[in-house]
């Protein structure tokens, strides 16, 4: 007898889709019971489709998935959350998406991590309420970068070893930390940063979400950081980030934060 059709539970959040075939889409998802898997919508893209939209990017879905040849196939498709604020302003919407691509840049089909998918459903949702989107975003990057194994080294030097004072230091990313000042004029490829940022980004790294949003990000220092975690993620990536470039156009564009 043929086997029965294998059929699954997942709650997850749309991180990105392509058209597929002449109707159907194909979604990359990040679930909470599986991580990082492709699926495929049939049908989504005509006119009369009740799962479209319950699938949009940045969406939060309980999804029945049926085993096809190749990929799961969506079955149903139940909304949680919508996160339509995220919709409503280029800005959110950018950041939204930046938060979306650095997950899938560092992430692969490998199986199931709650504790990524509930920093990215948090974040969403920070991001839909939060008066300082910035700061969400900020503190996300750290997070990000504790749970895929590149936590930056902040309190001593990675060159010699020494405690970091509280003054002007330099950052590495080739070793993945902060290098002081006697050791940075012989490090290459290091990059200034302030004394307030290493405050800041140490305030992140030790802090839960409620005690670190107990400071304030100066814009000054949310500048620096924000062209400091690029330098970074360019080096662990080996490429640049397509996000930073739209955030970017938004800021000549005047749009306000």
């Amino acid at each position: 007898m043929p086997s029965r059709e294998r059929v699954s539970r997942a709650e997850a959040i749309v991180l990105r889709h392509m058209d597929w075939g002449e109707a159907d889409r194909l979604l990359w998802l990040f679930t909470r019971e599986t991580g990082k898997i492709r699926v495929v919508a049939k049908g989504v893209r005509k006119p009369r489709s009740r799962k479209a939209g319950h699938l949009e990017p940045f969406t939060r879905v309980n999804l029945l998935l049926a085993q096809g040849r190749d990929l799961p196939i969506i079955t149903q498709a139940e909304m949680i959350e919508s996160h339509l604020p995220l919709h409503e302003n280029l800005r959110t919407m950018g950041y939204a998406a930046y938060i979306v691509e650095l997950l899938d840049r560092f992430t692969y089909e490998e199986g199931e991590n709650g504790a990524l998918y509930r920093l990215l459903a948090d974040t969403l949702e920070r991001l839909c309420s939060a008066p300082d989107s910035a700061f969400v975003v900020r503190y996300y990057e750290m997070r990000l970068l504790d749970l895929v194994g590149f936590r930056p080294q902040l309190t001593q030097c990675v060159g010699c070893g020494k405690p970091i004072l509280p003054e002007d230091q330099y950052f590495s990313a080739a070793q993945g930390g902060l290098v002081c000042p006697k050791c940075g004029e012989k490090v290459p490829g290091v990059r200034a940063i302030t004394v307030d940022a290493v405050r800041f980004l140490r305030h992140m790294q030790r802090s839960s979400y409620p005690e670190a949003a107990r400071l304030s990000l100066k814009e000054s220092v949310d500048y620096e950081l924000e062209h400091l975690m690029q330098h970074y993620f360019t080096y662990l990536l080996e490429r640049g980030l397509n996000t930073p470039a739209f955030l970017s156009l938004i800021d000549k564009k005047g749009v306000v934060r």
